[in-house]
């Protein structure tokens, strides 16, 4: 768990997220390994909420790895659903 501010953060942080997701783009470091080595361009891991799908393109230049694109995707829970009854004379304008 991470956290944020003080506090445990409940699920994930996304620039801890994207450090994760280009991380495991470079061949060779732990996340990599952990993430089962190899050439990767997106990871999907566990955090206390659910899950998150991260990626990133790395590319060795020069002796140095450069990130050229890091990419994260969220979901999120149903916060309501339901009906909102609106008045006909809110469409009369």
């Amino acid at each position: 768990r991470a956290l944020s501010m003080g506090k445990l953060h409940h699920a994930m942080m996304g620039t801890a997220a994207v450090a994760l997701a280009t991380a495991a783009a470079v061949p060779g470091t732990l996340v990599n390994e952990a993430a089962g080595g190899g050439e990767r361009q997106a990871v999907r891991f566990g955090h206390p909420s659910g899950s998150m799908r991260v990626g990133a393109e790395v590319a060795l230049v020069d002796g140095q790895w450069q990130v050229r694109r890091a990419l994260m995707s969220r979901s999120a829970r149903v916060l309501m659903e339901g009906w909102v009854r609106v008045p006909a004379s809110v469409f009369d304008l």
